[in-house]
Parts: structure tokens; C-alpha cells; sequence
């Protein structure tokens, strides 16, 4: 989400004519991130996030335009892609494609607790279903076969140790895949990226006069982000999940009490298998291996871009240990 491709008012103005969303009345560049260039884009119509995809193809992006635009119908709060007079969601702008999609409510909550955990939870799970009959299929392009192919890559920026640990969880999850318990995973889209700062939050409204006030209280109002969707095993997504809202950030241990709370909530909407329950402690290893790859990809071979703020691979390397060194602790069946 960092801005690699500057956009003047003159071309965002285009694109909304196009979309018959009257007058743009300001273009701001979104400096998070470091995957595509962002935009808030404000016109008389509304507020909506304007994307110049960097690196995903006019090929790949029909899979997640249209899979927003499948939970959007589907009542899951996710932006819908703006479409002009045709039904076209996909453009281009200096060469590059580009989408326009209606802005989400709320901040984000980077200290969660208990109350959001739960609501990410059941909204995962809901998504997950919601999901089933989307019709494209695209696999999860930062799945395995890309950490096989990029660790080779990797390997010659690392110290020995790190480069030791990649090559044999690597290896491990190579051998996991392979397996018939993997197999029987249940799978379909999964949004792969669903982080603290892929959700928002709204403070719930005052509560009618003798109902109990819920104070500091938020409610999810969205999901967004969904540009590193495809088909994967669910528990993937789980655990990609409980990494990031449920861990305590300094050790990046699993706080159990946020961690339970988040599965049983996803539970109370699709129960997971047996088999699931017993592969979750290897899924919460290839969650940390996929992103630690991944930060250490930016880290050590960088793109330039304006705004450019590359996240630090020390943490999920950290989370990566945490996770072997717990590698037969689950959390209890509910």
C-alpha cells in the first residue's frame, strides 16, 4: 500500500467520470503497506480507496474484484468494486490496473481484546462459507510453491542459523502437504492477509434508555485488503488469524485466553474437523514460515516507492520459534 505510482487529480478525475461519482474533492496517498499503491479518493458521491496494483496482473485480478464482489452480495461487509455502466470493476491508470472500492467505517483496533477477537472470529468463518460457491478459482499465490521458490532466493542474505531454520521448516512443510491428513483439509478462498490492519472497527451507537451501555465497546464494520486471496485450506486462514490477534507481540506467544475466544467464535459459526484441530499447531508454523519469507523479501530485496515503510521479519521469526517450540500444544476442542 505504499505509493509507488504517483496519480494526478486529472486521472483520478477520469476514472470517477467514468463511474459517474461526480467531482473528486481530494486524492491522498496511503503510506502503509508495500505491496500496491493506495489512494483515499473523496468525491461528491462518498469516500472510496482508489488501487494501482504493482505487481498482481489484469489476468489474476478478476479472482479478487469478483470475490469482493461475491461477499458484498452475500451481505459480508468487504468493499464492493465500483462499477461503471458496462459492469467493469477492473482499469487502468499509467499502464497499471486499477480498481475503485466504496471506504469502510471505523479504525482499525491494534490492541484487541476478548470482544474483537470473537467478532473477527465468526465474521472469518461466515466469510469462509459465504465463499464456497464462488465460482473462479486461483490458488493462494504466496503459498507453497512461491516459499519454495523464494528461499533460495533468501538463503545467501541470512546467518547461518536463520538460514538453517527457513531450509528445514521449509521441509517440514513441504512433508506436511504431502500428507493425506493435509488433504482432507477443508479449503476454498481465504483471504490470506486478514490482520489487525485489514479490519475495522466502529464504537457501537448509544444504547436506548434502560439497556445496558456497552461502553468502549466496537463492532466489525469490515474486512478489506484482499488482494492476497486465493484458494487455500481454511485452518491457513485460522492460523494466519490467531498469529496476529492473538499473540503477545514482545514473545510472540499465543495469548490463550484471546486465542480461545477467537476459535470458539469461529466455531459457533463452522466447527472445525478433527483433523483440523490436529494439524492447527503445523498451520500456525506455515502461517509465521509465510510471513517471515515474505518480510525478509522486502527487507532484503526492496522495491523503491514513495512512502516505502517495509515491515520487520525479526517478529515473525521470532513467532516462527514460538510456534516449533509449541509444536504438539493445540488449543482444547470446544
Amino acid at each position: 500500500m505504499a505509493v509507488f505510482t504517483e496519480v494526478t487529480l486529472e486521472q483520478a478525475q477520469a476514472l470517477i467520470n467514468r463511474l459517474d461519482l461526480g467531482q473528486v474533492l481530494e486524492l491522498r496517498g496511503i503510506g502503509a503497506g508495500i505491496e500496491n499503491t493506495n489512494y483515499f479518493l473523496t468525491t461528491e458521491r462518498g469516500e472510496f480507496v482508489l488501487t494501482l496494483f504493482e505487481r498482481l496482473s489484469f489476468e489474476q485480478l478478476p479472482f479478487y474484484l469478483q470475490f469482493m464482489k461475491h461477499l458484498a452480495a452475500r451481505g459480508l461487509a468487504v468493499p464492493d468494486p465500483q462499477a461503471d455502466a458496462r459492469g467493469e470493476i477492473l482499469f487502468e491508470i499509467q499502464g497499471k490496473p486499477a480498481a475503485l472500492v466504496n471506504k469502510l467505517r471505523g479504525g482499525h483496533q491494534l490492541a484487541p481484546d476478548l470482544f474483537h477477537c470473537e467478532q473477527v472470529g465468526a465474521a472469518l468463518a461466515r466469510m469462509h462459507l459465504a465463499g464456497q460457491d464462488f465460482p473462479l478459482h486461483q490458488p493462494n499465490l504466496r503459498g507453497l510453491a512461491w516459499w519454495t521458490d523464494t528461499v533460495p532466493v533468501l538463503l545467501p542474505h541470512l546467518a547461518p542459523e536463520q538460514a538453517a531454520l527457513l531450509r528445514e521448516e521449509l521441509a517440514y512443510q513441504q512433508q506436511l502437504a504431502a500428507s493425506q491428513s493435509f488433504a482432507e483439509l477443508p479449503r476454498g478462498p481465504i483471504h490470506a492477509d486478514l490482520f489487525r490492519d485489514n479490519v475495522m472497527f466502529e464504537l457501537l451507537p448509544p444504547q436506548p434508555e434502560g439497556v445496558q451501555p456497552l461502553q468502549g465497546r466496537e463492532r466489525l464494520s469490515g474486512f478489506f485488503d484482499f488482494y492476497f486471496a486465493g484458494v487455500d485450506t481454511w485452518l491457513f486462514d485460522l492460523a494466519v488469524c490467531l498469529n496476529d490477534w492473538c499473540i503477545d507481540l514482545a514473545s510472540g506467544r499465543l495469548d490463550e485466553a484471546r486465542a480461545q475466544a477467537f476459535v470458539t467464535a469461529y466455531e459457533s459459526v463452522r466447527p472445525l474437523s478433527g483433523t483440523e484441530h490436529r494439524l492447527l499447531p503445523a498451520l500456525l508454523r506455515a502461517a509465521a514460515l509465510r510471513f517471515w519469507i515474505s518480510r525478509l523479501w522486502d527487507v532484503h530485496l526492496p522495491r523503491q516507492a514513495s512512502l516505502l515503510k517495509p515491515h520487520d521479519p525479526s517478529h515473525f521469526e521470532r513467532v516462527l520459534r514460538e510456534r516449533i517450540a509449541r509444536a504438539w500444544h493445540a488449543l482444547p476442542s470446544t
